[in-house]
């Protein structure tokens, strides 16, 4: 018999089926609790009998074999569900409200921690490392700046012993700092510095301390046409952009602006920059002239003065020997062709200066003013930079300008070309000038600079008063220590006019003043023959090509 057992609890209608089985089951004895307390439930294992199934029949119930379940069994079921279902619901509320860390995140979580305790003390120990590290090489810094030769920029300059003012190493060093490293040596005479750059590019061996490893030296103007042609010097570049320049007067870029055989070029380049220069001057006794009744000196053309023969010592230069023959004549210092171009030609030459030998007492440039200052002469001729400062120790001494014009001088700053020997020996140097040759020459040419010339504590003048005397040295005030017609070392401007650089000549102008001092009667002391050995050793030195 199969039948339907069915319960009611709470509402819920629940229904067991109960059917025969051909396997045996365990079976559950529920005893029945009162709905208000929580069920309790114990169980019995024991077999339960199975039951086939019924024959098929039209009865549901009997096709089905149901069994009849006690009443209890479904109570006790219900009551279990129930309090399953409310475990379940309980469960899940407080899994929403606490989060349950699993445990495998729990212990990375401290391990970290841990980690960042240990990398804070670690960055603060760091930290410190690293600022006493800063110190230290903050300290060893300052150190380093505080020494004069961090950065220090040499500056080797040979000069002519006399040609510039003390002061002026003493504020160029203030002006540039303790970076730079001023070395400055001094020779006594421009022929000697020439002579040291040749012996240079003779021997090809050059040292740090020679004279070619120099970031400049000085060289006389009547120089530079030789050591441009022999390749002792070398061109300036970039003057474009430099200030000093750029100031420069006209007069002195045309003169100094010359091609590779030293010849005066427009096209050319500019191979020195001048810091002083002067005139060729006359100085004569007062007293002796007073004395005898001679007329003071005004013009060349008084050298030649019967009363004077005998008292006039010269410096044996050819070019300024020759040039003052010249300009008695009415012609230039720079004349090409002395034959065409004078009147009566060479002949003429010739005999003027046959007649000034036989005044001419010594023609010796070292010894000239020695001559004077003991009266064996008279009358000296001779660089303004020689004559002012013998003038000024001596007394009752006048020195003049020339009425006609004289000959200028000029003392230049050159590059020494020894960059081009590629060799390691004199540092530096061989990958050229100190980058402070500008600077040096652009202090040299301030107008601060001229002071000294001005108060004639160096002879000389400032190259910028070449174009024209400065008004305010014309105004001089009182009676001037030396009797002469230069205003502050500089020509009047009526003279200056007339005044003149001396120029390259041609091979041909050589010749004429080669064929011109041969022919002069050689006195007893043998000065012409100086003066012959002089003329041939520059023609010697002019005249071959270049290598």
């Amino acid at each position: 018999m199969a039948l339907l057992s069915s319960t009611s609890l709470s509402g819920v209608s629940f229904h067991f089926p109960t059917c025969n089985r051909s396997f045996p089951l365990y079976g559950i004895h529920l005893a029945q609790y009162p709905r208000e307390r929580p069920p309790r439930f114990s169980a019995e294992l024991s077999n339960i009998p199975y039951w086939p199934p019924l024959p098929n029949s039209g009865d549901p119930t009997k096709r089905m074999g149901f069994l009849q379940v006690p009443p209890t069994w479904f109570q006790l079921a219900a009551s279990a569900i129930i309090f399953l279902g409310i475990s379940v619901r309980a469960c899940s509320a407080a899994s929403m409200q606490v989060p349950v860390l699993p445990i495998t995140n729990r212990l990375p979580f401290q391990e970290q921690k841990f980690e960042a305790d240990a990398d804070n003390g670690d960055m603060g120990k760091h930290e410190k490392a690293e600022n006493l590290q800063n110190d230290d090489l903050k300290a060893a810094f300052e150190s380093w700046k505080s020494k004069t030769y961090a950065l220090t920029v040499p500056l080797r300059v040979v000069s002519l012993r006399g040609s510039i003012p003390p002061s002026w190493i003493k504020e160029f060093i203030q002006s540039q700092g303790r970076r730079m490293k001023l070395q400055s040596e001094f020779r006594g005479s421009l022929e000697g510095i020439f002579s040291e750059l040749s012996v240079s590019l003779k021997k090809r061996n050059l040292q740090p301390k020679s004279i070619m490893a120099a970031d400049l030296v000085t060289l006389g103007d009547s120089w530079l046409s030789f050591a441009i042609h022999k390749d002792l010097i070398a061109p300036m570049e970039g003057l474009e952009d430099q200030d000093w320049f750029r100031g420069l007067p006209d007069k002195w870029k045309i003169y100094l602006c010359r091609n590779i055989e030293g010849n005066l070029d427009s096209q050319g380049k500019i191979w020195a920059a001048p810091y002083r220069w002067g005139s060729m001057v006359i100085a004569y006794k007062k007293s002796k002239f007073q004395k005898h009744k001679i007329s003071p000196i005004e013009d060349w053309a008084d050298l030649w003065r019967p009363e004077l023969a005998g008292r006039i010592s010269m410096v044996d230069s050819p070019r300024e020997v020759v040039g003052a023959v010249l300009k008695s004549m009415g012609a230039s210092y720079n004349t090409i062709n002395i034959e065409s171009q004078v009147a009566g030609g060479r002949e003429a030459v010739q005999r003027k200066l046959a007649l000034l030998q036989k005044q001419v007492l010594l023609f010796d440039s070292l010894h000239y003013l020695k001559a004077f200052g003991v009266g064996d002469a008279w009358v000296a001729v001779g660089w303004s930079s020689d004559v002012l400062p013998a003038a000024k120790r001596m007394s009752n001494v006048a020195v003049v300008v020339p009425k006609s014009g004289t000959s200028l001088w000029a003392d230049l700053w050159a590059i020494p070309a020894a960059s081009k020997y590629g060799t390691g020996r004199i540092g530096g140097r061989a990958r050229g000038p100190s980058p402070l040759i500008h600077q040096w020459i652009e202090f040299c040419l301030q107008a601060a600079r001229g002071l000294p010339f001005k108060q004639e504590v160096i002879p000389g003048s400032s190259p910028s008063s070449l174009e024209e005397v400065p008004k305010e040295l014309l105004l001089t005030k009182g009676k001037p220590k030396l009797d002469t017609n230069l205003i502050a070392g500089v020509p009047p401007p009526k003279i200056l006019v007339n005044c003149e650089f001396l120029e390259p000549l041609s091979e041909s102008a050589w010749l004429d003043y080669q064929w011109l001092i041969s022919h002069m009667q050689k006195p007893s002391h043998s000065l012409v023959l100086k003066m012959r050995h002089l003329i041939a050793s520059t023609i010697q030195n002019f005249l071959p090509t270049r290598d």
